[in-house]
């Protein structure tokens, strides 16, 4: 593997504005690797952009040094600063050989993520590899290594429970909204038109919730989310007017005082008594401590989802010495793989020459011979040429895979 090469831009050492400077749109990404592939004589590469990484996975002879990284960003163009350059060179991340195969499962089995055990990673690793391989940037030596990413990846999420419990406060909401069995028409009202209810918005969304009614301070943010949930949009301050009924409320907004009151909450009601859900994710709790007191309420709130997140979280960094253990294995594993594979290409040509030493033989060497033996002759001739074709051709490479693997 000491041709396996990462240049690593990550959340872990650049602040995530910064590592902005290095994604490469698509439009743009054929051109720039191959400034640098042909720059750098680097046979194969791919290129994987996450929101929180951006990896360069090549193979090369060259050896990696804050030179050659510091003309690596130049020849792709980052229109980095010359006076900031220095420092972006001294935060990238340089692994080599196993070191860096070993990077790549850990990346793949989201043990370097901001959020241990999120498979979506994965995803992400094989998209740029397929975007590259689709644009010739990549040949066998990168398949061989994305083969066995997937392989060892899909183990640990399999065999740990790195990935099983949701770490999300969104996700834990949306999981314990389920559990009550609400139906699909349910009347949901939304407060709160940022990023946290447009989240559970698209869970429920995904899941054939479909009765949706929005209300925020910003009318036109309502509409935004309304229009994607082909609901209503309402300013916030006609709660109090709203006459529709609901069945569940999920609010999230930065207010600093409750935006439900008590009051705002009979009216919402507009005589129904059956027993509603509040799912409040806003902190300061935008619901009434009153309302809860004087209400049958299945109340889902930020705080108590937080400590289960926490909790799940800690279950997934136990299961970080699993996952290592596995990827330890999935590396010698490959070891053998990569160097039969090795042997292959180097001895493809055997083939070709044994089949044209035969052909000199019967054409030219033999020739006369040959035609001086009757057909019985030439016919067991051909089968024993045809054998001894086959034989010096599989033995030498079996041979020599097994040398190499036995000597490794």
């Amino acid at each position: 593997m000491k041709q396996l090469k990462v240049l690593a831009f990550t959340h872990q050492q650049i602040d995530l504005k910064d590592l902005g400077r290095f994604v490469i749109c698509n439009q743009t990404l054929a051109v720039r690797l191959n400034s640098v592939r042909e720059k750098f004589d680097i046979p194969e590469i791919f290129y994987i952009g996450t929101c929180n990484r951006v990896e360069f996975v090549f193979s090369g002879s060259m050896h990696i040094t804050p030179a050659f990284v510091k003309d690596f960003i130049q020849t792709l163009d980052f229109c980095i600063p010359d006076d900031k350059l220095d420092d972006f060179v001294s935060k990238v991340r340089l692994f080599e050989d196993v070191d860096a195969f070993n990077h790549l499962l850990r990346v793949s089995c989201s043990l370097e993520s901001l959020v241990v055990g999120e498979k979506e990673i994965l995803a992400q690793v094989r998209k740029g590899y397929e975007t590259c391989r689709e644009a010739g940037f990549t040949g066998d030596y990168m398949r061989l290594i994305m083969s066995h990413i997937v392989k060892t990846a899909k183990e640990v999420y399999t065999e740990t429970k790195i990935s099983k419990n949701p770490v999300s406060v969104v996700s834990l909401a949306y999981r314990k909204l389920r559990d009550l069995n609400m139906c699909s028409n349910s009347r949901i009202l939304i407060i709160g038109a940022g990023e946290t209810n447009k989240c559970i918005s698209k869970y429920l969304q995904k899941h054939k919730y479909s009765n949706f009614a929005v209300f925020n301070r910003t009318l036109s943010k309502a509409e935004e989310l309304a229009k994607e949930l082909n609901g209503e949009a309402f300013s916030i301050t006609e709660l109090i007017n709203y006459k529709k009924g609901f069945d569940v409320i999920i609010t999230c907004t930065s207010a600093v005082e409750p935006i439900i009151t008590n009051e705002i909450y009979h009216s919402l009601l507009n005589g129904e008594t059956d027993k509603k859900v509040i799912v409040d994710l806003a902190i300061p709790n935008d619901t009434h401590p009153e309302i809860l007191e004087r209400n049958p309420v299945h109340f889902i709130e930020v705080r108590s989802l937080q400590e289960i997140a926490n909790q799940n979280m800690q279950e997934r960094y136990q299961e970080l010495v699993h996952a290592e253990v596995i990827i330890e294995q999935n590396i010698n594993e490959f070891k053998p793989i990569l160097k039969q594979r090795q042997i292959e290409l180097a001895m493809r040509e055997v083939p070709l020459k044994i089949k044209e030493i035969r052909r000199v033989a019967v054409n030219s060497v033999f020739a006369d011979d040959i035609q001086q033996l009757d057909s019985n002759s030439r016919e067991v001739l051909e089968r024993v040429i045809n054998y001894m074709e086959k034989k010096y051709i599989s033995v030498p490479m079996v041979m020599a895979k097994e040398i190499l693997v036995n000597n490794s």
